[in-house]
């Protein structure tokens, strides 16, 4: 089945642009010029890019509607808006990605590509080490189904927030810095800020540890980076009991 892409741009030049672009990659797309066109049409969807300034709503609103519905579907704002708070908002709200206009479009078919590898799970034929769910206290992360439980209950993670923590998950003790991150998860064409690191990383902390101020799962390593749990942490999470 091809993977659709949803257009969402109300302004005729870009969107033109947009459908053009992507024709000539080989994906098949949909144009919405309305936030109400948006909503009606992005569960057909395999991916949207959404601009923040619509005419009858703002995409922060349409991408916050989206989030509730379906955590996992791939998501890239388009926004005029290169300020830092615009994009950590957007960023906080559940967009996996944003891009600044004007934009190269051998750049945004990069990011549009990396985040459709991410959707699908993997095939069923997987070896056995792929799909063999990673499990770590009362954590679950299956690879194969992209899907995470916490104490058995499903966590609706974004594709970038499922990534940051298959990652991690997949080299427990392996301290990361943001630039690696930044180079695994959104790739290396990937020119924003280090800032969308810590956004992610505090959004998967509010989602899969007890207390996102004394972590479990996702350590900072101060002036390093990242690094996630391995047994010596672990066990020393199990001496101090929950909640310690």
């Amino acid at each position: 089945m091809a993977q659709r892409i949803l257009c969402v741009e109300d302004d005729p030049d870009i969107g033109r642009l947009l459908m053009a672009i992507l024709g000539e990659a080989g994906y098949p797309a949909d144009w919405a010029r309305t936030g109400e066109q948006a909503l009606a049409r992005w569960p057909q969807a395999s991916l949207v890019l959404l601009d923040l300034m619509l005419p009858d709503t703002d995409g922060l609103t349409v991408c916050r509607e989206i989030r509730r519905r379906d955590s996992g579907l791939p998501l890239i704002m388009l926004t005029a808006k290169a300020g830092t708070s615009d994009v950590v908002r957007g960023l906080e709200i559940g967009a996996d990605d944003y891009m600044t206009k004007p934009f190269e479009a051998s750049i945004l078919l990069a990011r549009v590509q990396a985040l459709l590898r991410r959707r699908p799970p993997a095939p069923a034929d997987a070896p056995a080490g792929e799909a063999t769910p990673h499990v770590f206290g009362e954590l679950s992360i299956d690879r194969q189904a992209h899907r995470v439980t916490l104490s058995g209950t499903p966590l609706a993670l974004t594709a970038k927030e499922f990534a940051l923590l298959l990652l991690f998950a997949s080299h427990p003790g392996r301290v990361f810095s943001r630039g690696e991150l930044l180079d695994a998860v959104w790739g290396p064409e990937f020119d924003g800020f280090d800032h969308t690191v810590n956004t992610h990383i505090n959004r998967l902390r509010g989602k899969i540890e007890a207390d996102a101020a004394s972590p479990r799962y996702i350590h900072t390593v101060w002036g390093v980076g990242y690094r996630f749990a391995d047994a010596v942490s672990e066990a020393a999470h199990q001496r101090r009991g929950p909640g310690a």
